[in-house]
């Protein structure tokens, strides 16, 4: 007997992440694909075709289809939720049902195109929660209550700012402006500031090993390497985290200037809630050292770096699939803390 299956995907730009009803997060690799430029053929995904960034023949392509949290290439995002549905899926498992997190503020197309993505990729059913909402649900927030909370999930593409109350979102902002800015900056400033040009695996490697956006108490070193500008040839150069917190700043502001922007909507009952409640960090570029930090000093309110941060996401929108009759009729979500 074959049966359907309950499916949670937080389709990030740089991650994607997997949620089985009963099994909870069973794939976490990068959104990633390589594919022959001739033939199309799908030659790696994830893991393995992150290897190839920056690497690759000129017959080989590597692409990742989710930019700025949206889909950028249709036919790649099939082919990827394809590979990774299958790869979660057991012999009996078939067309699963689906929920998959959106950044808050996408156009109707973008939405016809992760439903249409999702449905060529397998999938029976396709439903959307905004990644906020399935932010606080996988953090184990009771969004149910008449109390307003704010939660910052900051991504690979975007970052997204929302105050929840009563099982719904009451206002929200997204940004395009996250972890991938983040490397972006990074590449700039050693390209500026050296005349060295480095790669997106040795950006992110900074980022995770020294990035700050507020300033550490002891500065950290690391030697990298990359090409020089000058005679063309490998170079190597070390730097530091305080100069990697300079880089940072415009990003870490522009973050900012988005909790100021929903903060400045809200009715006083909310803003009286939220100086109680205080904010929730979640998502993968949350990881940064310093930005719960920075929040926390600039906003006067107590900020929180959730625990499994960047599981947050997938894990609600798991969760939220449980309850999906509820959503579609609009009623409260009644979700259990974890």
């Amino acid at each position: 007997m074959r049966i359907s299956q309950d499916v949670g995907i937080d389709l990030g730009t740089a991650t994607v992440l997997v949620h089985v009803r009963g099994k909870g997060i069973v794939l976490k690799e990068p959104a990633v694909i390589a594919v022959d430029k001739n033939t199309k053929e799908v030659l790696a995904v994830g893991n393995e075709a992150k290897k190839m960034l920056g690497r690759t023949p000129k017959g080989i392509e590597t692409i990742r289809p989710i930019k700025d949290g949206v889909v950028s290439d249709y036919v790649a995002t099939e082919k990827m939720l394809k590979y990774f549905l299958n790869k979660v899926s057991e012999k009996e498992v078939i067309n699963p049902r689906v929920m998959i997190c959106i950044p808050s503020g996408v156009t109707e197309v973008e939405k016809k195109a992760v439903i249409t993505a999702a449905n060529n990729a397998g999938a029976r059913q396709v439903h959307l929660i905004e990644e906020t909402l399935a932010a606080a649900i996988g953090a184990g927030i009771d969004i149910t209550k008449p109390k307003g909370t704010v939660v910052i999930d900051v991504g690979g593409g975007t970052t997204d700012v929302a105050v929840v109350s009563l099982g719904g979102i009451v206002k929200s902002q997204s940004i395009r402006v996250a972890g991938d800015k983040f490397d972006e900056a990074i590449i700039k400033h050693i390209k500026k500031n050296y005349n060295v040009i480095i790669g997106e695996n040795t950006a992110e490697k900074i980022k995770v090993e020294i990035g700050t956006v507020y300033k550490k108490p002891k500065m950290e070193a690391m030697k990298i390497r990359g090409r020089s500008l000058i005679s063309g040839l490998p170079i190597e150069i070390e730097i530091n985290s305080y100069e990697i917190n300079e880089a940072l700043s415009n990003a870490a502001c522009e973050i900012l200037e988005a909790v100021y922007t929903v903060m400045e909507k809200l009715p006083p009952e909310l803003c009286a809630d939220i100086t109680e409640t205080g904010i929730y960090l979640t998502g993968g570029g949350a990881l940064i050292y310093g930005l719960d930090k920075l929040i926390e000093e600039k906003t006067g309110l107590k900020t929180v770096l959730i625990d499994k941060a960047e599981s947050c996401v997938a894990i609600g929108t798991g969760k939220a699939l449980e309850h999906i009759e509820l959503i579609e009729k609009g009623n409260t979500i009644k979700i259990k803390k974890m």
